[in-house]
């Protein structure tokens, strides 16, 4: 069996929710605030914990909407679990509150549901397939109970000896203690308690169990003669249990303990997943683990996150993590993602987006960490090359609208294979995705000859290029295409044309020792190139003809880098005084003015 959905009501961020979960991994993904341990709070309060944490709801827990104040909290929320996939030895436990689905297959609803009056809190745990159910035994919830680890865990203080440690509960629940009045350890214990007598009675620490019983003697009544011995104490199997700790080695590096909070962590997971991997177990194996990527470096984490795909999938074991990683985020299958946003989820397995089958290979191959930032982000910039990911955050800047204060992340997808990842963000049904997304492309279609000039037949051309792109994409994606031919050369037609122009030159002429000059060296060149282009406009050139020269006979003909270009240009833009150019009013920028306004709000 496994989780098959969580739906909510007034918990929380979430007035109404509804996630639906895969049998193997699900990983949460989002930005902080997003609501993401909500939802893994209200799974640990209808089924608690195998650790057997206290847990139970709060006044805080009911919905407020952020614009309301405390008088308009809500007084009652609910959260229903639906189970499916059961086995018939898994099935037998929950008899009386199973129902029947369409396709003859068993299904378990349990819901837990808080009231309150005033501050004080009330809840009850019901089940069954009607909208009373009744109340569900204690045994068929330790049925229930999931493995859960904490976001800020300490690895090491729940693997050290002690009562009640989290080692000591793993290894007392596993099948392989189930005999508590046999068991092995026991005898154990009960030989090195032997060994430890003898060595007091009648070895080297005679006499200091000698001295003290002198003492016990004296300051003991004669009617209430008392005596010592040492011993380790507690011989139940658990407290034999309690006295354990488990340890790191690595042998190949030292033959000393690790004390690393990264591997601690990885040691804790290995032994927590210890109760999901029983053998006759006939209960729930699910694992609710929170920051799942705490202490790791990245190739730790997505070595980690790999491997636990192949535990679920080999040991029927579901998991439900959350992250904050962009690197999980790349590594984990498109399917197996569930975005969290402004109290909202959106599920990326196929029956919930309109990419296609092809799509999730091709994001599969292609979707690296650098592009799976766009799953943490208030707004997204989906660029085809390395010149817009450079040139656009410093024009934002230029803008008061950086990208980072906005909380806005820039893809480069490398190619122009847009609607790939545009599909991510569409939705086959609501909730649609809240989120504003910027596509920047060129037009691609180019001037007749080098005076910059376009045939009618090539104008027309260029219109219904622009007309086609921009109805290419729906709602929140909108695309902003470069007027004319490309990035660059739209800029050459711009009021920013002649530091443009500048940008060229330096990497044109640095070109043969790879694009490295001194601080002189680029101010001459600068002054060469306005002298050059000062030139062209006394010759009489318009500013076609010059963003032709620009662009077509320098940047292309000469194989000058455009991303080189574009960091230059970047860093002179920052140079200059900009109030001197109108970018905002500038026909040719405009596109690029109004996809940085889209992302960051008018």
């Amino acid at each position: 069996m496994y989780l098959s959905s969580l739906q909510i009501e007034n918990f929380r961020k979430y007035k109404k929710l509804n996630v639906d979960f895969t049998t193997g991994l699900n990983l949460i993904v989002g930005e902080n605030d997003s609501g993401k341990t909500a939802i893994i709070d209200a799974i640990k309060y209808v089924l608690h914990t195998q650790s057997y944490d206290y847990i139970r709801p709060c006044y805080e827990d009911f919905y407020l909407e952020n614009t309301k104040d405390e008088s308009e909290r809500s007084t009652k929320f609910k959260i229903e679990c639906t189970f499916k996939e059961f086995k018939d030895y898994e099935a037998k436990s929950f008899l009386e509150w199973l129902g029947i689905d369409d396709e003859r297959e068993y299904f378990l609803k349990i819901w837990l549901e808080g009231t309150r009056k005033g501050s004080k809190v009330f809840y009850d745990l019901r089940a069954g397939i009607d909208d009373e159910g009744s109340q569900i035994s204690g045994e068929a919830r330790d049925y229930l109970r999931t493995t859960y680890l904490k976001p800020l865990r300490d690895a090491q203080s729940e693997l050290t000896p002690k009562r009640g440690s989290r080692l000591s509960q793993i290894l007392d629940s596993h099948e392989e203690f189930e005999d508590k009045e046999n068991h092995n350890l026991k005898d154990i214990l009960d030989k090195a308690n032997e060994d430890i007598s003898d060595y007091f009675e009648n070895g080297d620490g005679q006499k200091l169990l000698q001295d003290i019983n002198s003492y016990l003697e004296n300051f003991s009544l004669k009617t209430n003669s008392l005596d010592s011995k040492f011993q380790v104490s507690g011989n139940s199997l658990k407290s034999v249990l309690e006295k354990l700790s488990l340890k790191l080695f690595n042998h190949e590096i030292s033959e000393n303990n690790i004390q690393g909070l990264g591997s601690q962590n990885l040691l804790y997971i290995s032994a927590e997943l210890l109760l999901l991997k029983k053998l006759e177990y006939s209960g729930l194996k699910l694992a609710l683990v929170e920051e799942i990527e705490a202490h790791l470096h990245p190739q730790t984490q997505m070595r980690l996150i790999e491997s636990i795909q192949e535990i679920g999938e080999e040991n029927n074991i579901q998991f439900i993590l959350t992250s904050h990683s962009p690197n999980l985020a790349s590594k984990v299958k498109l399917k197996n993602l569930i975005l969290c946003k402004n109290g909202k989820v959106y599920p990326m397995d196929n029956d919930y987006t309109k990419l296609k089958k092809g799509d999730y290979y091709f994001l599969e191959r292609f979707l690296d960490s650098t592009k799976a930032n766009l799953f943490f982000a208030n707004g997204v910039i989906l660029v085809e090359g390395d010149a817009e990911n450079i040139l656009i955050p410093t024009l934002a800047k230029l803008m008061d609208k950086d990208l980072f204060k906005y909380g806005v992340s820039i893809v480069n997808v490398g190619s122009t294979a847009f609607l790939r990842y545009a599909n991510i963000f569409l939705r086959q049904n609501e909730p649609k995705m809240d989120l504003s997304i910027s596509l920047i492309t060129d037009v691609d279609v180019k001037p007749d000859n080098e005076n910059g000039q376009y045939s009618e037949t090539q104008e027309n051309k260029r219109k219904d290029k622009i007309n086609e792109k921009q109805s290419k994409y729906e709602e929140p994606i909108k695309s902003f295409i470069a007027p004319y031919w490309t990035l660059e050369y739209t800029i050459a037609l711009s009021c920013l044309s002649k530091i443009f122009y500048q940008a060229v030159y330096i990497c044109w002429k640095s070109k043969s020792r790879d694009y490295v000059y001194t601080e002189d060296e680029k101010q001459s060149y600068i002054e060469n190139a306005n002298d050059e282009y000062c030139k062209w406009l006394k010759d009489g050139e318009n500013i076609e003809k010059i963003a032709y020269k620009i662009y077509k006979e320098i940047l292309l003909d000469k194989q000058v880098s455009k991303a080189v270009v574009a960091q230059v240009f970047s860093q002179l833009l920052n140079e200059v005084d900009l109030t001197l150019y109108d970018i905002h009013s500038d026909v040719m920028l405009k596109y690029l003015v109004e996809a940085i306004e889209y992302v960051t709000g008018n």
